[in-house]
């Protein structure tokens, strides 16, 4: 399997007591695809690393998927593959899922909505990423 180019970093823009960053790569998968019916399946892998002070628990998410024709699709729910992972200061958590497109490149990005251990809620955002078929961008 080939992996994209996206290795993206953000840190979240609220204080050094809450700060997290989001790191995201993708890969295409042939094996899952129907390229003649524009099926395109991407996995993508997401490490959420705690920098801050404070402990903070990711409650929810929101992402924005877009294929190459401008089709939007949005998902929010609770947690990510099932947990709601709460992180110590320096702690991270990685997981892959995936998603599905229309067209050959993509993109995606969101937030994380995440509480600290004070309740103080605040988003972390997801850097936008690439989702892109091999050979197909340069």
């Amino acid at each position: 399997m080939l992996v994209s180019p996206a290795d993206l970093r953000w840190n979240s823009p609220m204080s050094d007591k809450h700060s997290i960053e989001v790191t995201a790569r993708s890969q295409y998968l042939a094996d899952k695809s129907d390229e003649r019916n524009d099926h395109y399946v991407f996995a993508y892998t997401i490490t959420i690393r705690n920098k801050g002070a404070e402990t903070a628990q990711l409650i929810s998410r929101h992402w924005v998927i877009t294929d190459g024709g401008s089709d939007v699709q949005e998902v929010k729910g609770l947690g990510v593959v099932g947990a709601q992972p709460t992180l110590k200061p320096g702690e991270s958590f990685e997981y892959t899922s995936g998603a599905a497109i229309r067209t050959p490149v993509g993109t995606m990005r969101g937030t994380y909505q995440m509480q600290g251990a004070d309740g103080a809620k605040f988003d972390a955002p997801i850097p936008e990423f690439t989702l892109s078929v091999p050979r197909v961008l340069h």
